[in-house]
């Protein structure tokens, strides 16, 4: 895959200067860059140079794009700005500080008391998603940034929902799409449950091998239901989550306090 091959202190664009490589894909390249008119670090992912006039890779950036035009929730990433055409089209993201749950999940392993409430929080922005008329497609650990507020990032593959009869191959990542995903045959049962599936197959990687209370365990497999119609919807998902949340045992330093072992061992009752 072809480079643009930038150094620190390059420019991207104008008012765009480069600070890193962050990473990327086929057809497009993130850089951590300095905006000069928004005075802040930002993510400038842009077009690799030999295909600057590839309309598969222009339309996949106007698509992406759009969704952030489109929706604006404290959860979900943030875009700033969107050049379609020129030398490098690009768009400007919100940098994130913190580390993606899949570095988390590989490096440490993650507790409950983490888990529970990220699981309510994305619950929330698929909610918001949904009633916007958007379906994500790609939730999984490297989506979710672990910062002071978890966010959810990268809706390169999002669609609306009167664009997902005209899919006419499988978008997603393997290992987190749902039944519905993979096969073109069922592209009609494409929808928020769609979503709900790659919470769940999340969760269950970010699970696997731990002692988990049954009430948690019976959710997870209930985001994994075969058929879309037995899924919970994310607002119902929430409201089971809520209260496993809120009995957990907040973190601090000592000894737990009174009754917050008590309010556990009830947790892994359910």
């Amino acid at each position: 895959m072809s480079s643009w091959n930038f150094t620190e202190g390059d420019a991207i664009a104008p008012g765009r200067t480069s600070v890193r490589l962050l990473g990327g894909g086929r057809r497009y390249e993130a850089h951590l860059a300095w905006d000069d008119e928004l005075h802040a670090l930002v993510v400038v992912k842009v077009v690799r140079p030999h295909l600057v006039h590839d309309e598969n890779a222009l339309r996949g950036l106007g698509r992406e794009a759009l969704a952030l035009r489109s929706l604006a929730h404290p959860m979900l990433v943030r875009g700033f700005d969107a050049v379609l055409d020129g030398e490098r089209p690009h768009i400007v993201l919100e940098f994130l500080e913190g580390p993606r749950l899949s570095t988390l999940l590989r490096r440490y392993g993650a507790t409950i008391e983490q888990l529970l409430p990220l699981a309510v929080n994305v619950c929330s922005a698929l909610h918001y998603m949904h009633a916007r008329g958007w379906v994500h497609l790609d939730v999984k650990p490297s989506n979710l940034v672990m910062g002071a507020s978890p966010r959810l990032i990268d809706l390169s593959v999002a669609r609306r929902f009167d664009e997902l009869p005209t899919l006419s191959s499988p978008v997603g990542t393997d290992g987190y799409m749902a039944p519905e995903q993979r096969d073109l045959a069922r592209v009609g049962e494409l929808g928020p449950a769609t979503d709900v599936w790659g919470l769940g197959a999340t969760l269950r990687e970010a699970l696997a091998g731990r002692p988990v209370p049954p009430v948690v365990a019976a959710l997870v497999d209930a985001c994994l239901a075969p058929r879309p119609a037995d899924r919970p919807s994310p607002a119902e998902l929430a409201a089971e989550l809520e209260p496993l949340a809120a009995a957990l045992p907040r973190p601090r330093i000592g000894p737990m306090r009174p009754g917050g072992r008590r309010r556990m061992r009830e947790l892994e009752l359910r």
